[in-house]
């Protein structure tokens, strides 16, 4: 008997990430410049200077990328979501992460301020970026912790899926339209420019947040010496 021709296979239909593992893919790319900007800091400290270069990357990339872009999703369309599906706005942890966002903020300013003044020859700003910096790394990783290990979790069971896939949309709006097309992967540039001049690699990173109590789950990161990849 002749055996029948089977139709081909029909590939495996790959399931659409969940808006939170955007974000979590996000945090690992900002866990990177953390690490260069915790080198940055150290020199700053022990030598008192500033590569200006290497922090006005860093600053950028911190208020574009991880502030415009990452937050600003959270603020505008995650925790929204949140709280229309039973979240206090004012007291609840949402509330907290906006807190948090804010001191990242004032913190990423000071840094700025620091380094405007030690490019006019202030070598006493050097501290001072030193010590701003110290901050929002600790601040930062432990609020990356926080919404890894507790938020994330909790959006993903709160929020049915329509919402999650109508999250999805607004994000690719977010980067499109408020952030500018190929602003997100010019950050990413940035991000890849500052590791690579700094010896950073994804498994340092990982360590470092282990180093502070802020071990972590989520997409995993990006293996020593490959590219950063678009976090989404």
């Amino acid at each position: 008997m002749t055996p029948k021709t089977l139709p081909p296979a029909t590939p495996a239909r790959t399931a659409a990430p969940r808006p939170t593992e955007i974000l979590s893919a996000e945090h690992r790319v900002i866990e990177q410049v953390l690490v260069v900007l915790e080198k940055m800091s150290d020199r700053a400290r022990t030598e008192g200077e500033v590569c200006l270069g290497s922090a006005r990357d860093a600053i950028a990339f911190l208020r574009t990328f991880a502030d415009k872009c990452h937050h600003g999703k959270e603020e505008a369309r995650l925790f929204p979501a949140m709280e229309r599906h039973g979240l206090p706005a004012d007291a609840g942890p949402t509330a907290v992460m906006r807190a948090e966002h804010e001191m990242g903020r004032e913190a990423v300013r000071r840094m700025d301020e620091a380094v405007v003044e030690h490019a006019k020859g202030d070598k006493s700003a050097a501290s001072r970026f030193a010590y701003h910096a110290h901050g929002f790394v600790e601040l930062l990783r432990e609020h990356i912790a926080k919404e890894d290990q507790v938020l994330f979790p909790m959006a993903d069971r709160m929020l049915p899926s329509a919402v999650q896939t109508e999250l999805l949309a607004d994000f690719e709006t977010a980067e499109r339209e408020e952030m500018g097309a190929g602003v997100h992967e010019e950050m990413l540039a940035v991000a890849e420019r500052l590791t690579a001049k700094w010896g950073v690699t994804a498994s340092e990173a990982l360590a470092k947040a282990h180093a502070c109590g802020c071990a972590h789950a989520g997409p995993a990161v990006r293996p020593a010496g490959t590219p950063l990849q678009k976090a989404r």
